[in-house]
This record gives structure tokens, C-alpha cells and sequence, in this order.
């Protein structure tokens, strides 16, 4: 089967917050009155399928590239991780971590896995990772006393 006007690799995404120095950070897309626009995630659930190649002041045109698990990329990491890893979102609560990842956390809460760790990482590393969005939310639950 053949599709028209679809486009593999980077995208032109026109910025709809200010997206300037926050490359290596997740991006989710959003519609701005019928625009196509590219925010930072809003809540540790977003669909955040989107990596920051060159970020742009908002109204500028943004280059973001597509989670896609034939690619790794590297991605900025909050904390640490091993190998095998699934990444989730950074705390969003935190303004210096949104579009950050992290390891999932033991903490209860709902979670979207986004990535598995390639290699150990460190925070503030752009860590190696293979998208894995399929993963889909996981819920983790208070151990039991």
C-alpha cells in the first residue's frame, strides 16, 4: 500500500511555547487555533512521542524527530538508570525537569512508558535509549504493609 504526502525523519514543527536551549528534551504535539504546534509535556502521562533536535523561540519553526524504536536517540536524564530501564517523564511538577526522562519510579502513580535504557546514565547525561512507546501507562501501586 502507498501513502502520499507523509514524510520520514525530522519535522518542522512550529514552537508553541518557547522551545530555545531545550534540545535532548521530550516535546508532545498540540493544536494551537487549528495550528500544528510542539509543547514540552504537561503531565507525566503525555504523549511526549517527540525529541527536541533544535528547539526555536515560540512562533519559530522547531525540528523535532519521532520516536521511532528502529532509532535510538539520546535524551536528557533526570537521576540515573541502568540498561533495560524503562524511562518514563521527569516530574513535571518541576519546571528544570519537564521534557527530562527518569527511570520508572517506585513512587505510586500512573506512568507512561516512553524508552528503554541502552546504558547506564547519570543525571543531566543525554542518556542512549530506544523508544518503546507501545509500552503504553504504567501504574504503579503503594507496596503493601
Amino acid at each position: 500500500m502507498n501513502q502520499s504526502n507523509t514524510r520520514s525523519g525530522d519535522i518542522p514543527v512550529k514552537a508553541g511555547e518557547n522551545l530555545s536551549g531545550k534540545e535532548n528534551l521530550l516535546a508532545k504535539l498540540a493544536n494551537s487555533s487549528g495550528a500544528t504546534v510542539a509543547l514540552l509535556p504537561a503531565a507525566n502521562t503525555d504523549l511526549a512521542f517527540f525529541l527536541i533536535i533544535e528547539g526555536e523561540e515560540s512562533g519559530k519553526t522547531a525540528s523535532l524527530r519521532p520516536l521511532n524504536p528502529e532509532r535510538n536517540v539520546r535524551v536528557t536524564l533526570k537521576d540515573t538508570c541502568n540498561p533495560g530501564d524503562v524511562l518514563v517523564l521527569a516530574d513535571v511538577a518541576t519546571p528544570a525537569d519537564i521534557g527530562k526522562v527518569r527511570a520508572l519510579p517506585s513512587a505510586a502513580g500512573t506512568y507512561r512508558g516512553l524508552l528503554i535504557a541502552e546504558e547506564a546514565g547519570i543525571d543531566g547525561q543525554s542518556v542512549l535509549a530506544r523508544p518503546a512507546t507501545g509500552i503504553g501507562n504504567i501504574v504503579v501501586t503503594a507496596p503493601q504493609t
